[in-house]
C-alpha cells in the first residue's frame, strides 16, 4: 500500500534528473505538493512512452536501488503510471540493477491495482 509523503532532498534531486523543467514540486491542477517521484514524472511531464524511458535513462544505478527501494517499502507510488512507462521502468531497472529488482517492482505494480504481471 502506497503511503504519502513529503519528498526528502534526495526524492527532489532524483524528480529532477527525470523532469529538469519542473520548476514547483506542485501539482498544477491540484495545487497540492507532489507526494512521489514516478507518477508526476509519467502523467504530467514525459509526453509519450517513449520520452519517460529516455528520462529514465538520466538515473544511474544508486538513483535506480533508491527507486526500487521506495517502491519496494510501500513509499513511492505506482498506482497511476501507465502499463507501458511501467514496462520501461521495469527494461531499465533489469538493465541497470537486476532481473529480481525488476520483478520486485512489477509485483508491487501489480498490487497496486494496476495491471498483473
Amino acid at each position: 500500500m502506497y503511503m504519502a509523503r513529503d519528498l526528502s532532498e534526495r526524492d527532489i534531486e532524483i524528480f529532477k534528473k527525470l523532469a529538469p523543467e519542473c520548476a514547483a514540486m506542485t501539482c498544477g491542477g491540484s495545487g497540492h505538493a507532489f507526494q512521489s517521484i514516478l507518477p508526476p514524472v509519467s502523467n504530467h511531464f514525459a509526453d509519450s512512452a517513449e520520452d519517460f524511458e529516455r528520462r529514465l535513462r538520466a538515473l544511474d544505478g544508486e538513483d535506480l536501488q533508491y527507486l526500487v527501494d521506495r517502491i519496494v517499502d510501500g513509499s513511492e507510488s505506482l498506482g497511476c503510471i501507465p502499463d507501458e512507462d511501467m514496462e520501461s521502468l521495469a527494461r531499465r531497472i533489469r538493465v541497470v540493477l537486476s532481473d529480481d529488482a525488476a520483478e520486485a517492482v512489477l509485483v508491487r505494480y501489480g498490487e497496486s491495482g494496476a495491471r498483473s504481471w
